[in-house]
């Protein structure tokens, strides 16, 4: 389906690099509104969702569909059905996690922000805005990789940088890092890392590494912590 874009949506594309330009902007702009649904559509159905309402999530498997609210405990494979129990039981083992455990009493060794998936302005933002006046924990090891060589520049001169720098972070180029364990940027065998990228398979970040997918101001959090941490506790 498509999602009918606002004045937001065009606020943020005018005067992107690629963006159309002059007459062809006002031609894209004018296709653009034509996106909307019909004032006398109707509807299957009609879903209320209050953002309020939704706690912050994490992952405690090896897919993304393996998520739960910062809030739970990490499931018991008999709670799930057919082929998923065993499926449930291999992810636990890989994870180095017993059911039963409470989300916020995972601990991690690193902490990865950024790539292509929450690698944008309003990302680092988010995640800035958690660490400014704060350290990481001892024992963590953490980065920032930029989704693009202007977002990076922007965050600079937003002076985003410095606060993460300043908290103890890396801050690396632009480019895919640690989210698919490119050059060095890998982890070690039973690490465990709280990322905002988008895949959490076995070996995603290296060869035994252990993924838990979250937001940035969530990985933010539990850079602070040094363990999986509901980022509401801290705003």
């Amino acid at each position: 389906g498509l999602i009918a874009p606002d004045e937001k949506t065009f606020a943020y594309v005018m005067g992107r690099p690629h963006a159309p330009k002059g007459a062809q902007w006002e031609a894209a702009m004018n296709w653009w509104k034509t996106l909307y649904s019909d004032d006398d559509a109707h509807w299957d159905k009609v879903v209320t969702i209050k953002g309020e309402d939704i706690a912050p999530v994490v992952t405690w498997g090896t897919s993304p569909e393996d998520v739960l609210p910062i809030t739970g405990i990490v499931p018991a494979p008999e709670s799930f059905k057919g082929g998923k129990v065993e499926a449930a039981r291999r992810s636990l083992d890989y994870m180095g996690l017993a059911a039963g455990t409470p989300l916020t009493d995972i601990k991690i060794d690193t902490v990865f922000i950024g790539s292509c998936t929450n690698g944008r302005i309003e990302d680092l933002r988010a995640a800035a805005a958690i660490l400014k006046g704060k350290k990481i924990a001892d024992g963590v090891r953490a980065m920032v990789v930029p989704g693009s060589g202007l977002v990076r520049a922007q965050a600079e001169e937003e002076g985003l940088a410095e606060i993460f720098q300043q908290a103890g972070f890396e801050w690396r180029l632009a480019g895919c890092s640690m989210c698919l364990a490119m050059n060095p940027d890998q982890l070690a065998p039973g690490e465990r890392c709280a990322a905002t990228s988008n895949r959490n398979f076995e070996g995603r970040q290296g060869r035994g590494g252990r993924t838990h997918l979250m937001s940035p101001a969530m990985a933010a959090a539990a850079a602070v912590t040094g363990h999986l941490t509901d980022v509401r506790e801290m705003m």
